[in-house]
């Protein structure tokens, strides 16, 4: 992905399998934000390819990829602040319903239908994140580890197939983390999902990814496990500064 002269993201070659929480990681600047915009269609890369379930979705819009099921969260909290978390909720699961204006304005059966079922789902969702008590509060009000919570449950209410987060425990402290960690095990087993994690909190990064891509200045320079990527000397030299312990959430 060039931006001028700028070349963001330069040759950058990973695959992930169904199933695996991968981690992306790197010094500020080094690209991983752009990947997600390409990956989602907020841009087209400059050059090359990507593959969605063997479809190629490199030139396909925002709202296309969405539906084929890849949702993300993003590093600024982007809720609808004076909505309430359930409505937050509900904004993108009425993207997924078969329903048209007319029908809507009419208020049929299948419409009603549909809308209770969405409403239910949407509650579930609350529930499976500890979101329950606040579901009539407006979004922007919560502190903002429930708001980072209810923007990952606005996320799964796209019923993604992968789900892309960019730095969800920026900002967190300690305890929040931890619980940060077992609740993406949760999201991945709850809701049969592929997760890739921009993170800069490498204890986080190291304790919930079975594989790690490592980029800087726009490149690839490593890739494997978390042991394997912890101790790589050009991670180290570019990124950790020292090897970092795999920590348990």
């Amino acid at each position: 992905m060039h931006f001028g002269g700028l070349r963001a993201v330069d040759r950058v070659t990973f695959a992930i399998q169904t199933g695996q929480i991968h981690g992306l990681i790197g010094p500020n600047g080094a690209g991983k934000t752009t990947v997600f915009n390409c990956v989602t269609g907020f841009y087209h890369p400059t050059h090359g390819r990507i593959h969605f379930e063997d479809r190629n979705i490199t030139h396909l819009r925002p709202d296309q990829i969405a539906r084929l099921g890849i949702a993300r969260t993003f590093q600024n909290i982007q809720l609808f602040r004076g909505m309430s978390a359930l409505d937050n909720i509900l904004v993108a699961m009425h993207s997924r319903m078969r329903t048209g204006l007319l029908a809507e304005a009419l208020s049929l059966p299948f419409v009603q239908r549909q809308e209770r079922l969405v409403r239910d789902q949407a509650l579930e969702i609350m529930s499976f994140l500890g979101l329950t008590a606040m579901q009539q509060q407006a979004a922007g009000n919560l502190p903002l580890g429930l708001q980072k919570r209810l923007e990952l449950g606005r996320a799964l209410g796209l019923a993604p197939k992968l789900l892309l987060l960019d730095e969800p425990a920026a900002g967190l402290n300690t305890s929040e983390t931890r619980e940060l960690a077992q609740l993406l095990f949760k999201i991945r087993e709850r809701f049969n999902l592929t997760i890739i994690l921009v993170e800069h909190d490498m204890g986080l990064v190291m304790s919930v990814c079975d594989t790690i891509t490592v980029l800087n200045f726009g490149q690839k320079i490593a890739e494997g496990t978390p042991v394997e990527v912890q101790n790589n000397p050009e991670v180290i030299k570019a990124y950790l500064g020292e090897t970092v312990g795999a920590e348990q959430p």
